[in-house]
């Protein structure tokens, strides 16, 4: 089964690396099969939120980020922009300064955007 990657996009915050994914997908396994490859790529990672909608199905994580600072804002995003059997995730290596819960939003806010604007 191959990825539909429409684009990628990264920010760089404070010395933490932010990498936007904005994949097309058709059903929650490829979803999972998505978020099983870029942890293995991305081992070193200490998060990766994201959001996807296909359809009625939809849901989002902030793993392990505080409450609503990821996931919350990229489905936001999705809505916004009406897009429909999308995945969007942002790899966040950390960069040892804490970001604060609004910068942190902001960050994987424009990080989505960005992501979906080149897409």
């Amino acid at each position: 089964m191959e990825m539909k990657l429409i684009n990628t996009y990264t920010l760089e915050i404070k010395k933490s690396k932010f990498i936007g994914y904005y994949y097309e997908v058709t059903s929650k396994e490829e979803v999972l099969n998505i978020l099983d490859n870029l942890k293995q790529e991305h081992k070193k990672a200490k998060h990766i939120p994201y959001a996807y909608k296909i359809g009625p199905i939809a849901k989002k994580t902030d793993d392990k980020e505080p409450t609503n600072t990821a996931g919350l804002p990229i489905y936001n995003l999705i809505l916004q922009n009406n897009l429909d059997n999308v995945l969007i995730c942002v790899v966040r290596y950390f960069g040892g300064t804490k970001l604060g819960a609004g910068l942190l939003t902001r960050t994987y806010l424009n990080t989505a955007k960005e992501t979906i604007k080149k897409g």
